[in-house]
């Protein structure tokens, strides 16, 4: 597991990844949309995220924009089935949490209610109405600053944030009124990572960088990007530890050379009938209709 050296953390909870931050170790996140990556991830990370990148990721979309809540609750009862010990968070998608905090509680309680343990939402000052809200009613909030993926149309793409002096000014302002309203922890997205570092040194809650550099509090990177599941294109920020993508179409080509050359199923793919029932197949005739 994931602190094998210490004592068994038999759940991860707030209090834990607080006391984690205060002794300086460091914290690991990944993503899982259903059962398969989540048994994957749960033993080894500290979180798993179930992300509105479902859709680029698994979904076929361009990026997180069409998700919708019926589908973030189909992934998420999907990953909790599974009663992950690392802390389960639930991506808010676009529009949930954006109209009234009505609708942000609702939205972010259905999430509770089906078997996560936080949630996460982009955006700074905008969102403090929301955090608040849902920190009044008991649900955690992890909050998501610099690249945010649902403002990409005004961002003009997935371009590095905060490299102008009132874009950092701003982001940090923003990290530290988040924190305020509650937030108990942070994602630091495609931000250069000074700008990460100086965030991370004055918030007391957790930093999680993607693209943020080594001086977080911790890392998330989507699974299938860690296991080389995805082709074309990867962001600078992404490291693949292994060609998942060539290793399964490997295996997958030389199941269907045996399917083709007959050497599959074998004997010991293939059932046996009981002792003495193959003369009666054998004797078997097609009964006269008439």
């Amino acid at each position: 597991m994931s602190h094998t050296s210490e004592t068994v953390i038999e759940r991860v909870t707030l209090p834990v990844l607080q006391r984690w931050k205060q002794e300086g170790k460091r914290l690991v996140m990944t993503t899982a949309y259903d059962a398969v990556t989540a048994r994957i991830a749960d033993p080894i990370v500290d979180m798993i995220l179930v992300g509105d990148s479902i859709g680029n990721v698994c979904l076929g979309f361009d990026n997180t924009l069409p998700v919708s809540m019926a589908m973030m609750n189909h992934h998420l009862e999907a990953v909790a089935r599974t009663r992950p010990r690392a802390l389960l968070v639930a991506d808010m998608p676009f529009l949930s949490y954006h109209l009234s905090p009505e609708e942000t509680l609702r939205n972010a309680g259905g999430f509770l209610q089906r078997g996560a343990d936080a949630v996460k939402l982009e955006g700074g000052a905008k969102r403090v109405e929301m955090v608040r809200a849902l920190v009044d009613c008991e649900i955690p909030v992890m909050g998501h600053l610099g690249l945010t993926p649902q403002s990409i149309n005004v961002m003009g793409g997935f371009k590095v944030q905060g490299r102008k002096a009132d874009d950092a000014l701003r982001l940090l302002d923003d990290a530290h009124r988040l924190q305020e309203a509650g937030c108990f922890a942070l994602v630091l997205e495609g931000i250069p990572a000074e700008l990460a570092a100086r965030a991370t040194e004055f918030l007391t809650i957790p930093t999680i960088g993607i693209g943020g550099g080594s001086r977080c509090s911790g890392q998330v990177l989507v699974l299938h990007d860690v296991l080389g599941l995805t082709k074309g294109h990867r962001p600078r920020f992404v490291r693949a530890y292994t060609d998942g993508y060539g290793l399964l179409q490997e295996a997958l080509s030389r199941w269907a050379a045996d399917v083709r050359n007959g050497t599959f199923p074998g004997p010991e793919e293939s059932y046996r009938l009981p002792e003495g029932l193959g003369d009666t197949i054998a004797n078997w005739r097609p009964s006269d209709p008439s």
